[in-house]
């Protein structure tokens, strides 16, 4: 049990989506489920930037509802990287990961912290589940189906399977993957 996950309880858990999550959640029409347990949502500068730079089926709902939300956007060095490089033309800087690699450089930023919230970080990519994506003791990494199911045995949500459902109708290819493992 994570320290927090009560609606009640004094620690201070911090909500990190990333790219892939908040896709899913658009094409459900559900991002307000980020919302339920309570915690306060804050979006990467490089994930929010990942999201909306191209357009796409759900861009320019996730930006609306970042800002209808007033979200914080956490700054990090690595999207102050990837525009430096961009805008100096550098045409073999890396592209791929980077939302990832700037939420691990936040949570990062957490532990150093006092006192240190617990950050969650949301996601999606079967990649990141399978890989030793490196977190501090005080943060977790969460499936988008594991919290839906998290949701739903708090009864923060009627049920998992029909948000799933629902961005799966609307076009989203919604990973397989079951994390953790059932």
């Amino acid at each position: 049990m994570i320290k927090g996950e009560d609606k009640t309880d004094a620690a201070i858990i911090l909500l990190l989506p990333d790219a892939g999550p908040l896709i899913t959640l658009a094409y459900a029409e559900a991002l307000d489920v980020l919302f339920k347990p309570g915690w306060p949502v804050q979006i990467v500068d490089m994930v929010l930037h990942e999201v909306t730079r191209n357009q796409t089926p759900t861009s320019e709902d996730i930006a609306a509802w970042v800002k209808a939300s007033k979200l914080p956007v956490v700054p990090t060095r690595t999207f102050k990287h990837y525009q430096q490089a961009q805008t100096s033309g550098i045409t073999n800087s890396r592209k791929s990961n980077l939302g990832e690699i700037a939420i691990q450089e936040a949570m990062n930023n957490f532990a150093l912290t006092t006192p240190p919230p617990i950050g969650v970080f949301l996601f999606e990519d079967h990649k990141i589940a399978g890989t030793s994506f490196l977190l501090p003791e005080n943060c977790r990494k969460v499936s988008t189906r594991a919290f839906l199911l998290f949701l739903e045995q708090k009864g923060w949500l009627p049920t998992a399977a029909d948000v799933e459902r629902k961005a799966i109708t609307n076009g989203r290819q919604f990973s397989r993957l079951r994390f953790p493992p059932s």
